[in-house]
């Protein structure tokens, strides 16, 4: 929870609180006391009986065993400040996540539970869950967007084939703009949905750019979604792409104030 600063186990039938922990500790670059960190993405291991916590403020991943929660095992990794949310690369060994604030990339390798890379980024990443794809020359890909300016930056996830990509980033495509919050595809379809819901410019944020995976280089076309709805009077605002389970269509969250 983002408060109290903790996270809870509980029964997955009845939802009964069985283990409150608290994440109060220090931050893990200057090694001070911090006492509110919020907890912000928690995702499940499919390598061991553990949940994966990121402790926003103190920049610890924290892997949970949930075996014995009388006799809980926590290993702490420690990767950057202001962790928020990530996902899972194609092959569902590496949990990849966003510190947005230090403008990095932690890659955690959930079979090994050890930090595999920290990787340089910006501005203010922030991918949701991401985005999986085989890139045309560097192989396997996860994307994120970003707040803090245009650019949709591809990071190469598959150190057995193409190592010499592995946790680097290989691409930097531009986007409409900053404001990014989520960036989507599908292993059947051939396109990258981008949106910019917060980006200050209302056409931008109304709108998504779309990317052909097999000519990235081509640039992205603009889908004017908010016109599509016909949301009427009012700012509007359009977020999340998501894929049906076809991946045949994709649907968006749209509103306006009004």
């Amino acid at each position: 929870s983002y408060w109290p600063p903790q996270y809870t186990i509980m029964d997955g039938a009845t939802l009964e609180p069985l283990k409150v922990v608290s994440t109060r500790g220090m931050t893990v670059d200057t090694q001070e006391f911090h006492p509110e960190p919020r907890v912000a993405a928690i995702v499940a291991s499919h390598q061991h009986p553990e949940f994966i916590v990121n402790v926003k403020e103190t920049g610890q991943i924290l892997l949970v065993n949930y075996e014995d929660i009388n006799n809980l095992k926590t290993t702490t990794i420690g990767a950057a400040r202001f962790l928020h949310d990530g996902g899972w690369d194609v092959t569902k060994r590496y949990f990849l996540t966003a510190a947005n604030q230090s403008n990095k990339i932690a890659v955690v390798d959930s079979k090994e539970q050890t930090l595999a890379a920290l990787i340089d980024v910006d501005k203010i990443p922030h991918p949701g869950r991401g985005a999986n794809f085989v890139d045309p020359k560097y192989g396997p890909v996860w994307v994120t967007s970003a707040l803090g300016n245009e650019k949709i930056t591809l990071i190469g996830t598959d150190p057995e084939k193409h190592k010499d990509s592995a946790w680097k980033v290989v691409r930097v495509l531009k986007g409409q703009g900053g404001g990014s919050l989520f960036v989507k595809t599908h292993p059947k379809s051939k396109h990258l949905y981008v949106d910019t819901a917060l980006n200050p410019d209302p056409k931008i944020a109304q709108s998504v750019a779309v990317f052909d995976i097999a000519n990235l280089d081509a640039g992205y076309k603009v889908l004017p979604i908010a016109d599509w709805a016909n949301l009427g009077e009012g700012p509007k605002k359009v977020v999340q792409p998501e894929y049906n389970a076809a991946g045949d269509e994709v649907w968006f969250s749209v509103w306006n104030g009004k």
